[in-house]
């Protein structure tokens, strides 16, 4: 109830709605609840969930004659229509117009809770036995949104066309990936079936995250560098990669220096490769049928499902509603994934 009050009855009993959104809502209410501004870092939230991407967008300068670059009247160019050096100077007629159109590019860099993924649309076949067949991706294919060296389409405001490219800055220490498998139309929810398959540990993002020109790569400090420091620049090394709570908890120094050098040897160096293990993975699952899309609403007729692990086992659960049931982690990775949460390694 407290949801529905909040949300202005977006969110309500009764009614299912998309994960992603939801959660990317939740996150927000709770960042501000808890006295969160505009400042990164400003809430407990921020701390957790949020990174930091550059985003390249590129469009068409205003003012452009649009009427005389966007559609360039495409001449008959058969055989007899035009003498040879007739086409010839009409392609660079045609070119040289191409080549007035102004392209204006702005580079920001912006801060973000979760990852949108957009799933590729691939077709549903049947096999020989008349079963549906699945088609999948990998999440690899799927990330290629974030190279840092493709531009992808895209509407910025006022419905103007656009052409981005991401480039990972910063990773969280809580990765939330969403996959958008629903699409809305003036009709119905339609929903993208697509398996995408992933690893459930050591995920490795590291080749996506790109470090502004001019600034090096961190590098764990050695054993003997850890030695030798003062009992405030470990105390200060720890804060810095979010394990105040080491510090805290050694009385001696002696006891500081060890907690320290266990971290920088056992969990520091995958924390600086920007390696991570998934944690939680919601899925939405409702079977599939050929010639039946339209006449369905995907989204209320499905129902979610939510992986979990336990830390201390060390076992995976599947979760819907009140039902809890153990499940394989091979069989996690190749689920319908809808909303992945991934933390980072070195912190546990």
């Amino acid at each position: 109830q407290a949801v529905s009050v909040a949300s202005r009855k977006r969110y309500h009993i009764g009614k299912q709605a998309e994960a992603g959104e939801f959660l990317a809502w939740l996150l927000h209410q709770l960042h501000v609840g808890l006295g969160g501004g505009r400042k990164a870092g400003s809430s407990i939230i921020h701390k957790v969930f949020q990174g930091t991407v550059e985003v390249t967008t590129r469009q068409r300068k205003k003012g452009s004659d649009d009427s005389q670059h966007d559609d360039i009247e495409e001449e008959d160019d058969r055989a007899g229509s035009d003498d040879e050096d007739t086409i010839k100077a009409k392609e660079e007629e045609r070119e040289r117009k191409k080549a007035e159109v102004v392209i204006e590019e702005k580079t920001t860099e912006t801060h973000f809770l979760q990852l949108t993924l957009d799933i590729p649309e691939k077709p549903l076949f049947k096999d020989a036995d008349g079963g549906l067949v699945i088609p999948q991706e990998p999440l690899v294919s799927v990330l290629r949104k974030f190279d840092g060296t493709s531009f992808s389409d895209a509407i910025g405001r006022g419905g103007v066309a656009q052409k981005r490219r991401y480039r990972l800055r910063k990773l969280p220490n809580y990765l939330v990936l969403h996959l958008t498998r629903f699409k809305r139309n003036e009709f119905t929810v339609e929903k993208n079936p697509t398996i995408v398959s992933f690893p459930i540990k050591n995920l490795d993002l590291s080749p996506y995250v790109m470090l502004p020109e001019g600034e090096k790569k961190r590098v764990p400090p050695t054993e003997e560098e850890v030695r030798a420091m003062s009992v405030k620049e470990l105390k200060k090394l720890l804060a810095k990669h979010g394990r105040a709570d080491v510090a805290e908890s050694s009385v001696e120094k002696a006891e500081l220096v060890t907690a320290c050098v266990d971290f920088v040897t056992n969990s520091l160096p995958d924390m600086l490769a920007d390696k991570y293990d998934l944690v939680a993975n919601v899925t939405h699952h409702i079977p599939a049928e050929v010639g039946r899309e339209e006449q369905r609403d995907l989204l209320q007729e499905g129902s979610y499902h939510c992986h979990v692990q336990h830390k201390g086992t060390g076992q995976w659960y599947d979760i819907q509603d009140l039902h809890v049931e153990e499940t394989m982690p091979q069989l996690i990775g190749i689920s319908e994934s809808y909303v992945l949460i991934f933390e980072k390694k070195g912190l546990s």
